[in-house]
């Protein structure tokens, strides 16, 4: 919106200039651009939120409306992402299971995916439509693929080398411009193996990724890493994590980093992590993460860590972690996600109430298997029905989901 201001057109004959008149019109101008600027500000005051909201972004304003017309059980289900079973075609036990709950993804495993392109695709494109006919919402189809180990196809689909191969090497004889330069090329062509591979796993039908680590190596963590990692340079770290996480978003898939605020120990899966930092030490520890999310991170899990200087929970039961850390401090708005509370280091909770209790404390999607699926949704239930979880909270947590699918074009 614009004035336009008109003043009477005059001639030199009529009128001759003066300071006096001169005066006046820069008088009234001032007062002219004074009431624009007070106009401007009484309106925006009567701006409702939801306005300003679908002004800035009118995909978080939709996700709101469908959220807000799903009922409890859909809800829940947008935060549950689990697994199918065989391959090359859906088992009425998956059919049933999932025309029961459809879930808000699919983790696909090897024995899933240990088949060709076409069988695969076929199967993902079932999975994905008989969800999408029970909720109205595609399902992320998700899977590990960090590359090297961590890999889920046979060896001539979407292949990636190990995070290690990457890594930099320091050659005192470069000058630090031949070092910057060696430093972009690694990291160009990160990108450029993610993005082909990104490719690849779209083509497929994947929509998310389980990748990358953007933990820097430690002499705690080095056990359990050590080819999983882009190495000790957390600068390094940061900027190889972000190279992968673009180069498969430009290609269509969501990118989960991991594994917030960072592992220790031995693996996870069957011992403790704990981290013996203060608060300083930890937000330098967690640099990649933060940087990850200053360039265009949308999706990181939370890990089974303890902190005991920051909390008494491990980080993926952790609001002061998730909540207050995660999103308050390094300023994270995506989809976090928790990892598999099967695990050794979630400790002795039951893996359905360990779920509902870290959506609680600020996640919004959890890993729950097959096994588990229909305990977990009534454990949301009853969990909503005894206030132990708001509703406010669930329905946030699935608008961020929905939102993701928006952003991604998987709800129409």
């Amino acid at each position: 919106m614009g004035f336009f201001f008109f003043l009477p057109r005059t001639t030199q004959t009529t009128r001759t200039f003066s300071p006096k008149s001169s005066s006046k019109s820069v008088l009234l101008l001032i007062s002219l651009i004074f009431c624009f600027f007070l106009f401007s500000c009484v309106k925006k005051e009567a701006t409702t939120e939801e306005e300003i909201v679908a002004y800035i972004d009118p995909l978080r304003v939709r996700a709101t409306e469908i959220s807000s017309a799903m009922e409890d059980r859909l809800l829940i289900a947008q935060l549950l992402i689990s697994g199918i079973d065989g391959r090359e075609k859906l088992s009425q036990n998956t059919i049933d299971m999932l025309t029961d709950i459809p879930t808000g993804g699919i983790m696909l495993f090897k024995y899933n995916l240990n088949s060709d392109k076409d069988s695969i695709s076929t199967l993902l494109s079932e999975t994905s439509a008989l969800i999408k006919e029970i909720s109205g919402i595609a399902p992320f189809m998700a899977v590990d693929h960090e590359g090297g180990s961590v890999n889920r196809f046979p060896v001539d689909i979407a292949y990636l080398p190990d995070a290690s191969s990457y890594r930099e090497t320091s050659d005192e004889e470069l000058s630090q411009r031949e070092q910057i330069l060696v430093q972009g090329k690694i990291l160009t062509t990160i990108y450029e193996d993610s993005l082909r591979a990104g490719l690849e796993l779209s083509a497929l039908g994947i929509n998310m990724n389980f990748a990358p680590v953007a933990e820097h190596l430690t002499d705690e963590n080095r056990f359990f890493l050590s080819r999983r990692s882009y190495g000790e340079d957390q600068d390094f770290v940061s900027r190889a994590a972000s190279a992968f996480v673009n180069g498969m978003g430009l290609a269509g898939v969501l990118c989960v980093v991991k594994h917030f605020p960072g592992s220790a120990g031995k693996d996870p899966h069957y011992s403790a992590s704990v981290l013996d930092l203060d608060k300083n030490s930890a937000n330098k520890f967690v640099s990649p993460f933060a940087y990850a999310i200053n360039n265009r991170a949308r999706a990181i899990m939370a890990a089974h860590t303890l902190i005991p200087a920051i909390d008494s929970e491990i980080a993926s039961l952790s609001s002061v972690v998730m909540t207050d850390w995660l999103r308050g401090e390094l300023g994270f708005s995506g989809i976090i996600i928790s990892d598999d509370f099967t695990m050794a280091a979630a400790g002795k909770l039951k893996p359905e109430e360990a779920a509902v209790r870290s959506v609680a404390a600020g996640s919004d999607m959890i890993l729950v298997w097959p096994a588990h699926l229909k305990i977990t949704l009534d454990a949301f239930t009853a969990a909503l029905e005894n206030e132990h979880l708001s509703r406010e909270r669930l329905l946030e947590a699935a608008q961020r989901v929905i939102y993701e699918k928006l952003r991604m074009g998987l709800v129409e």
